[in-house]
């Protein structure tokens, strides 16, 4: 196994082609500000981008919950990167918690979120950064900034309405409120709903699934789905038909279908 990243406040396991990412602080609940998870974060992401050993992530949480994002002991007390004037706190930002989609927007591994318990504010965010999300019957959702005066402050409001679709999107940004993990499912956001004692074998099983198929297509098919969501459909054709061209000489494409051939 190559060089792990040096992790702090997260654990990380691989297996199978599957690495798993488990957020260790539920002392606060898996907060993003005020820990070094953010940091773990993305120095996992950058690893299993380079690695030839890794084909796709899990992320999820130790303790009682997934992640509650930002840190509002340290709002209320105005420290950290919650301090100082209005350009010092968005300096902050860009600083700290949105490193975390930027980073998304570069990976082209699939990420699957297995969603343990509360998921809120930055930490609903980052699951809808991921690809695909499971959820255990303990979880709990919300978009829920503007119960404490903010807003999604790290893109959740580019990410949530690409899930759910804006009117969706919308109505649980103006609210603020919480949803249970059932709902989750009714709307689209999450895949499935699982009994927590299952939650991890079920996202493993998934996640093993994907890294079984050849790794430089799942890449490709997340690369061309991004990018489906911003270029005209000619240039995304063009695109797609160099990408297919490529394919087509790769030898698991060659293989796979010398094995349905002889199957015939």
């Amino acid at each position: 196994m190559s060089d792990m990243p040096k992790l702090k406040d997260a654990l990380l396991d691989v297996s199978d082609k599957v690495a798993t990412l488990t957020f260790n602080r539920d002392d606060v609940r898996n907060a993003l500000t005020g820990t070094n998870l953010i940091d773990d974060i993305i120095d996992t992401l950058d690893w299993v981008e380079h690695s030839s050993e890794v084909n796709v992530l899990v992320i999820t949480g130790n303790g009682k919950g997934f992640s509650s994002g930002g840190n509002v002991k340290d709002m209320h007390e105005r420290t950290g990167m919650f301090s100082g004037s209005v350009e010092d706190i968005a300096a902050a930002y860009k600083a700290t918690i949105q490193r975390i989609p930027l980073k998304f927007s570069e990976i082209s591994f699939p990420v699957i979120a297995a969603i343990n318990g509360a998921a809120v504010g930055a930490g609903f965010d980052l699951t809808g950064m991921c690809d695909i999300r499971i959820a255990s019957t303990r979880a709990k959702f919300g978009e829920n900034f503007v119960n404490i005066g903010l807003i999604p402050g790290d893109g959740g409001a580019y990410f949530l309405q690409r899930v759910v679709g804006y009117q969706r999107a919308a109505e649980l940004t103006f609210t603020g409120r919480l949803f249970e993990a059932e709902e989750a499912k009714d709307i689209g956001y999450v895949l499935d709903v699982v009994e927590p004692d299952k939650l991890l074998s079920a996202a493993t099983a998934l996640a093993k699934e994907i890294a079984s198929k050849p790794s430089y297509q799942v890449r490709q098919a997340k690369l061309l789905m991004r990018k489906a969501q911003v270029m005209g459909l000619p240039d995304f054709l063009d695109h797609t038909a160099i990408v297919q061209g490529t394919c087509h000489h790769t030898d698991a494409h060659k293989q796979a279908v010398a094995e349905f051939v002889k199957r015939r």
